[in-house]
């Protein structure tokens, strides 16, 4: 027997498979796809922030720049990063959305025009989690019989998003101006108080705050994190510094 149309000669299992492999794409993003866009965003904007003010003043202070001018030219730098990573955030949202809004509106076009193998695949995600006969079967009925409810059952359990998770563009934009904000703050504050060391070290522990703040809000190990950030951060560092030595030592 055929398998119907709207699975285009897939088994009910297959489709689910494959739909639920599209929903995670949907989702993906460079922020992932289970932090809160607005926590993820600041995380980010402040080790990104942080890396790019330590390796900037890594290069004007081998150049014939006295340190207040360096401290202005961070200061500047921190600023232009903080408009561009609020913008990139908020029209990363944007896009996000708008992907939502094209997988809602599929799906729900699928919900009226194909129930029976809407059902289907229900039947499927739901006995994977244990239901079976007519718990089953009543289930299905319960949810078959609202509109709304089906929808947002069918994009979370068959696409795998999670429509709770999605913060607004705005928000998103707010949490990487603050990221970028906390970043340059502290890393001239540092400049400013202990000299190199204060940059070097108010920098590391940006990128220690921001890998933290990540992985604790997708549950991840927050050692590994912030080893491994902080270790990329200094080999980046380290990286600049001597190639400067390099090319550019005094004879």
């Amino acid at each position: 027997m055929n398998a119907p149309s709207h699975f285009k000669g897939k088994e009910v299992i297959e489709h689910v498979a494959e739909a639920q492999a599209k929903g995670i794409l949907s989702s993906s993003e460079i922020h992932g796809t289970e932090i809160p866009g607005r926590i993820s965003a600041a995380a980010d904007s402040a080790r990104d922030c942080s890396i790019f003010l330590l390796l900037a003043w890594t290069v004007l202070s081998h150049g014939n720049i006295s340190p207040q001018q360096i401290l202005y030219y961070l200061a500047i730098l921190g600023f232009g990063l903080l408009l561009w990573k609020a913008g990139r955030s908020a029209w990363l949202g944007w896009s996000r959305l708008e992907r939502m809004h094209r997988v809602l509106e599929q799906e729900k076009w699928e919900i009226e025009h194909h129930r029976q193998q809407e059902r289907d695949e229900l039947g499927i995600l739901y006995k994977a989690k244990g239901f079976d006969g007519k718990l089953l079967e009543d289930v299905l009925d319960v949810l078959m019989a609202d509109g709304d409810r089906l929808l947002r059952v069918m994009v979370e359990e068959e696409l795998g998003l999670s429509l709770a998770a999605y913060d607004h563009p705005l928000m998103q934009s707010v949490g990487a101006a603050l990221g970028a904000l906390a970043a340059t703050v502290c890393c001239l504050l540092g400049l400013l108080a202990f000299g190199q060391w204060g940059i070097f070290i108010a920098a590391l522990s940006m990128v220690s705050i921001g890998s933290a703040l990540a992985a604790y809000h997708a549950s991840n190990r927050l050692i590994p994190a912030i080893v491994w950030n902080v270790g990329l951060t200094a080999l980046s560092f380290g990286a600049v510094y001597f190639l400067i030595q390099y090319f550019f030592q005094t004879p």
